[in-house]
């Protein structure tokens, strides 16, 4: 890559950044300041994405799909447009949207707000059915003032949600002025120029590493736990010189609950997994995408129609597709075991607040390194709230955070230990839990055994997978979090 190129990427890529620290450093709720469940890009005037920050990866697969959306309504230099429709770019309801123009093309911030309204505090309701059980749907809608107040009136805790509008707006404020300082500095066309020559260095980086890749056909299948029973997931990857291409052919049909997907999800999944086999180290870009084709049956668990409700299918499905597809590309390369398989999202409120978390556990063993503890594993990057954070914003009190010792398959290499978060709440207010690995344990990889699978729990009386409940004051929330898999027979 040419010297000046690596410049201007730096720049284009330092703004994306500087976007982030911008949105989470002005953000009220503890969902976005402290756990950073938000992410930030830049795309060129085509709507293609050309750099990002390297924040949540079900976010960034998914935006150009926003882009494209909001483009249909030729948006001008100061408009702002907002979105959550999951059938219009979207994830799930509570992943709001912005897209702005500028100078070269447009800026996008996605942040989980705590509440959109829906039937349970905190908008992830584990029963939910339709969009409408989740919150409010916004199609891609110009923002000003007026809409905003509109907007934020029909939200548990409108104060909250109206800080970390004007936290994502600032975002974009920012992006405006750091592109046209960058345009002034180096020209438009020398930056367009740029953008064109990132998105195709990309393109050739990951065409040049699937090329060294097997050719096949390779196929594995998964299940999500819902209540009712398993939901099947099968994938059929097609590695074809330097092309992949992803076929769900034979998944369950849509959910008549929440683990629905819209293929935007999907498709994140599918990135994510290419980027982990060809170039994880490579600046990310729309360009690592165009080898990659998904199809999907419409009407399917991962290609939902609306108004199928999708508040799981953003957290949950998103991560057993990857463990679906790591499995059949399994066959063809080394991949690590699995890893906890759920992001354990605890959702706590009432009229007054409003609190959303997920939590992190073991990560499957790799053919050379045990798996690391605690953490956030596939489609979910972000922190867990400090318990002196959590604390002083909420009626909440964290009685245990610690690791779940033992919890990881043995292996020639051991899977990470999930961890023990108990949390006991101060006001009588709901939980809403949704979770997987309760049934089913990761699974361990060439002879490595399984990690444990996770447990829920209320004042020690075990609880589904995905439930909710009204909780009075005191109670304790109990969950354990599945460790990973192991790698290779143990010694």
């Amino acid at each position: 890559m040419k010297i000046e190129l690596q410049v201007l990427g730096s720049g284009l890529r330092s703004i994306a950044e500087e976007m982030g620290a911008v949105l989470i450093r002005s953000s009220f709720s503890a969902n976005i300041k402290e756990r950073r469940d938000c992410s930030t890009a830049l795309f060129d005037e085509g709507g293609r994405m050309i750099a990002q920050a390297e924040h949540i990866p079900v976010h960034l697969g998914a935006m150009p799909d926003a882009v494209v959306a909001v483009m249909r309504h030729d948006p001008g230099p100061g408009d702002v447009f907002a979105l959550n429709d999951p059938y219009a770019g979207g994830t799930h309801l509570p992943d709001i949207t912005l897209v702005s123009r500028t100078a070269v093309g447009f800026a996008v911030t996605r942040a989980h707000h705590a509440d959109v309204g829906g039937t349970e505090p905190g908008s992830m309701p584990a029963g939910s059915r339709t969009l409408a059980d989740e919150g409010i749907v916004i199609p891609p809608t110009r923002i000003d003032e007026s809409v905003l107040e509109e907007l934020v009136s029909r939200m548990r805790n409108a104060e909250e949600r109206r800080g970390d509008f004007r936290a994502q707006l600032a975002a974009h404020h920012l992006a405006e002025r750091r592109v046209a300082e960058l345009c002034d500095r180096r020209g438009h066309d020398d930056v367009k120029a740029a953008m064109e020559a990132l998105f195709a260095y990309s393109e050739r980086v990951v065409r040049a590493a699937l090329a060294r890749l097997p050719d096949g056909r390779f196929e594995a299948e998964d299940v999500l736990e819902a209540p009712e029973g398993d939901l099947q997931i099968r994938a059929a990857v097609t590695i074809a010189g330097d092309e992949i291409a992803f076929d769900f052919a034979g998944t369950t049909p849509q959910h008549a609950g929440n683990l629905n997907c819209p293929l935007p999800v999907t498709r994140s999944a599918c990135y994510f997994v290419v980027r982990c086999l060809t170039a994880p180290d490579l600046p990310a870009s729309g360009g690592a995408f165009a080898p990659v084709s998904v199809t999907a049956p419409e009407g399917s668990l991962v290609n939902a129609r609306s108004p199928a409700a999708v508040a799981a299918g953003n957290v949950e499905t998103s991560g057993r597709i990857v463990d679906t597809l790591f499995a059949a590309l399994g066959e063809a390369v080394p991949v690590p075991a699995q890893g906890q398989g759920t992001m354990n999202n605890v959702t706590l409120g009432n009229d007054r607040f409003t609190y959303y978390e997920t939590l992190g556990g073991g990560q499957g063993a790799c053919p050379d390194a045990d798996g690391p503890s605690a953490v956030h594993v596939t489609m979910s990057n972000t922190l867990t709230t400090p318990a002196e954070a959590l604390e002083v914003a909420y009626p909440l009190r964290v009685e245990r955070h610690a690791l779940r010792l033992g919890s990881g398959g043995a292996g020639q290499h051991c899977g990470g230990d999930g961890v023990v978060r108990e949390l006991r709440v101060l006001e009588p207010c709901r939980l809403s839990l949704i979770s997987e690995r309760r049934r089913h344990a990761p699974r361990g990889a060439r002879g490595g055994e399984p990690g444990a699978t996770g447990r829920n729990a209320v004042n020690n009386d075990e609880l589904p997978a995905k439930t909710a409940r009204d909780l009075a004051a005191g109670d304790v929330v109990q969950i354990e979090t599945p460790g990973g898999g192991g790698f290779g027979t143990p010694r």
